[in-house]
């Protein structure tokens, strides 16, 4: 099958959840079909990250969003009924050029990612189309103007209630539609919402693979893209609401690591917090530490940082929104906590018990290994794409 996929950002390097699960689901497709890659991108491309990527395809076309085009646009959706990020990332050169190669290529199917791309091929009616939700956007940024105030506050609740209607009303140009997990396809406000498919993220094998035992140089450790509003709110809460709480461990280290550390997240290093930027490898981060934290509050989808942390052996503590996606067992694979002091129960339960410490790990990693691999969330969305072919 020829399948032409369309994506808002280039899928490499894979600090961001969106990049990661692109390049996965385009890496096992492409051991059964032709992947024609059509990618917008606002930043130059490296000449590694194109060669990583180019490997699964069968052509890669980048589109560069010159900076001048993305701020026209946006601001233009003051006066229409579009998201902001629709405008962001849309432009009417782009499109003219992605319709010209559409109509060279004559795929068997489109598949886009995010909602964002859908308006470049909305309207196209001789091929069969999937749209990935992928998280319900719309309920997250209203989560954002929750704990967010004055024109912050606004403008999130002006996007979450343009999103919300986007996703609803972009529906009916498709002819399949997926998303991350079941909690996120409750909140897509179409009467059709039961036809929407969950395909999950996975774990990879050579994820799953990895043989270094570093030495555990801290406590808690907390990775995610640092840039993203939920991510630093979740940083600022393990540092100024649940380390108060843990005087009684005086030496208590906590490592923070994640992709664009911005100023905010910069100030909360200190003497036991230590503030790590890009690494290569993400998974030395993780097994530096003795526990995960991801005490996040806001935020949609299914939280990779706690699939990989938990792959890697390590015992975590989230709260119930951010396992609602995940469904582990509370006690068992995973520990739930919900206020500060909760965490810090936790935190002091697991460091003083390293029997239970080490249960919890090995059935988080069980758990993960046997409900979430990126081949069987593959075989899932080659399922949805067929079925258009079977008609």
């Amino acid at each position: 099958m020829k399948l032409a996929v369309l994506l808002s950002r280039f899928p490499y390097p894979l600090e961001k959840g969106d990049k990661l699960r692109a390049f996965h689901q385009i890496k096992e497709l492409s051991k059964h079909h032709d992947i024609y890659l059509i990618c917008l991108s606002d930043q130059k491309i490296q000449e590694n990250w194109r060669t990583e990527v180019q490997k699964y395809c069968k052509e890669l076309h980048v589109f560069k969003l010159n900076f001048f085009t993305i701020y026209f646009n946006t601001f233009k959706q003051l006066f229409t009924d579009k998201p902001f990020q629709t405008g962001y990332f849309y432009s009417s050169s782009v499109k003219r050029k992605i319709d010209q190669l559409l109509n060279t290529i004559k795929p068997d199917h489109i598949y886009c990612q995010l909602i964002r791309t859908a308006e470049y091929v909305k309207n196209i009616h001789n091929t069969p189309k999937t749209i990935d939700y992928m998280d319900a956007l719309g309920k997250g940024m209203h989560r954002r103007a929750e704990i967010s105030s004055g024109i912050r506050k606004y403008l999130f609740q002006v996007e979450g209630r343009r999103l919300t209607a986007y996703e609803n009303r972009i529906f009916d140009y498709f002819n399949h539609h997926t998303i991350i997990s079941i909690q996120d396809k409750k909140l897509i406000q179409h009467p059709q919402q039961d036809k929407i498919h969950v395909i999950e993220n996975g774990i990879g094998e050579e994820f799953l693979d990895y043989q270094k035992s570093p030495e555990k140089k801290y406590d808690l450790v907390f990775v995610g893209n640092l840039n993203y509003a939920p991510n630093v709110e979740c940083a600022e809460f393990i540092v100024n609401q649940i380390l108060p709480l843990l005087a009684s461990k005086k030496e208590l280290c906590v490592l923070i690591c994640g992709a664009n550390p911005g100023s905010r997240v910069q100030k909360l290093a200190q003497k036991n917090v230590e503030i790590q930027g890009w690494v290569e490898d993400i998974r030395a981060s993780y097994v530096s530490g003795k526990i995960f934290l991801a005490p996040l509050f806001i935020g949609t989808g299914l939280q990779n940082k706690l699939l990989e942390a938990m792959a890697l052996g390590l015992p975590s503590i989230t709260t119930p929104l951010a396992n609602n996606a995940l469904g582990a067992k509370n006690d068992e694979s995973i520990l739930l906590a919900e206020t500060a002091q909760e965490f810090a129960d936790k935190i002091i339960h697991l460091l003083d018990n390293q029997t239970i410490a080490q249960s919890i790990a090995k059935s988080g990693r069980s758990y993960v290994s046997t409900h979430f691999s990126w081949q069987q969330s593959a075989e899932k969305l080659e399922s949805v794409f067929q079925s258009s072919q079977k008609r």
